[in-house]
């Protein structure tokens, strides 16, 4: 499997970015797909899940009223829409096949979101 995440950025906190992430490899509408993050001294976070079938979606209680996780299965693709972005939410973020709240192995190298004033 490849990805290609893209969209991370520097933002300042109550802004916005949204990511998107290209999958190639597989099938892309018989998999639940998601994103996940990875911050030092943090423990990595699943935040949002896709479902393959009905479209519905999972996520982390620190970020649903914040994100928002969408796909488009024609082009491959993953989105994570993220607003009122706060320091806690600097990381790096990834893209990768979910079951629900579970996240498996990551794909790729991430995209950097840096939230900072």
């Amino acid at each position: 499997v490849q990805v290609v995440e893209s969209g991370g950025g520097l933002v300042q906190p109550g802004g916005s970015l949204r990511l998107s992430c290209v999958v190639s490899g597989l099938i892309f509408d018989k998999y639940s797909i998601g994103w996940l993050r990875r911050a030092p001294g943090k423990e990595e976070e699943g935040l949002a899940c896709m479902s393959r079938g009905d479209g519905r979606a999972y996520y982390s209680d620190s970020v649903k009223d914040r994100f928002t996780i969408s796909r488009d299965n024609a082009k491959n693709t993953v989105f994570l829409e993220m607003k009122n972005l706060e320091l806690e939410d600097t990381a790096v973020y990834y893209c990768t096949e979910c079951s629900g709240h579970y996240f498996y192995d990551v794909w790729g190298q991430g995209t950097q979101v840096t939230v900072s004033s």
